[in-house]
């Protein structure tokens, strides 16, 4: 129970402390003429009272295009996971074009996806797709070819099929690296959104995400709505990690070692 408390308290005082250096950094740091690059947190408050209507619509805007392309990288690496599991050779052939994929920039990428697709939520959903893509299809394929080899003898000793292998043995043994990739790639998706609405997103017919948001504010210089626009985006992130966290706790918790205490 006191470790509970501790979790849950130890947070709150943190960020305390952090808004007390905030305060100190403007009051005794920054001069006259700086104060308005840190807008004290009333102001932030203010901002997002004011701006709430404008946050809270780019907000869902960003949630869709990184909940989509969240979903459409789970889908397409958990099948190529699979595939590039079966052979050695198949992960030597594609590996190197799954990193060059990986290792283009996003802002090469941005003015092609304009000229095929268009700009705005489709731009924004294959740009969040690229980007949380490679740590789920990486992650998932280690767990598949990591499987114990004592067994896998043990499932061919019984005579099991491949399907029955691959769905009652490597699957359930990969599914923890499997959940690894997915934390890493739902910390990434909503960065990988609003990256792509500030390269590719567009404010026609109400689209425009945080990204677009973010550059509007800074070009106006509405420092204290920026503040709020990059809290925003930080609990949107928040959100992603806390749902696949609790997921991966529903799933393993039961049986896998790392949810295993002295006590159970």
């Amino acid at each position: 129970m006191k470790r509970r408390i501790l979790t849950f308290t130890l947070p709150v005082l943190t960020g305390l402390l952090l808004i007390a250096i905030w305060y100190v950094v403007r009051l005794w740091i920054l001069s006259d003429d700086q104060l308005f690059l840190l807008p004290s947190p009333g102001a932030v408050a203010r901002a997002f009272s004011e701006k709430w209507p404008q946050l809270w619509s780019a907000t869902l805007n960003t949630a869709i295009g990184a909940s989509l392309g969240f979903a459409s990288a789970v889908l397409v690496s958990a099948g190529l996971a699979l595939v590039l599991s079966l052979s050695p050779l198949v992960r030597a052939g594609l590996y190197p074009w799954l990193m060059a994929l990986q290792l283009t920039p996003i802002i090469v990428f941005a003015p092609i996806l304009i000229l095929w697709v268009g700009a705005g939520l489709k731009s924004v959903v294959i740009i969040t797709f690229l980007i949380s893509f490679f740590p789920l299809v990486v992650n998932a394929t280690q767990g598949l070819v990591s499987t114990d080899r004592n067994l896998i003898d043990l499932f061919r000793m019984g005579r099991a099929s491949g399907l029955q292998q691959m769905f009652l043995l490597r699957i359930p043994a990969a599914l923890p690296y499997f959940f690894t990739g997915l934390r890493i790639a739902a910390a990434l998706a909503p960065i990988g959104a609003i990256s792509g609405d500030m390269f590719a997103g567009t404010s026609g017919g109400g689209q425009g995400g945080l990204g677009f948001l973010a550059i509007i504010y800074s070009s106006q210089l509405q420092i204290p709505a920026l503040f709020a626009t990059a809290i925003i985006s930080c609990l949107l992130g928040f959100v992603f990690a806390g749902a696949v966290i609790w997921l991966s706790w529903a799933a393993l918790h039961r049986w896998h070692d790392s949810y295993q205490t002295k006590d159970s």
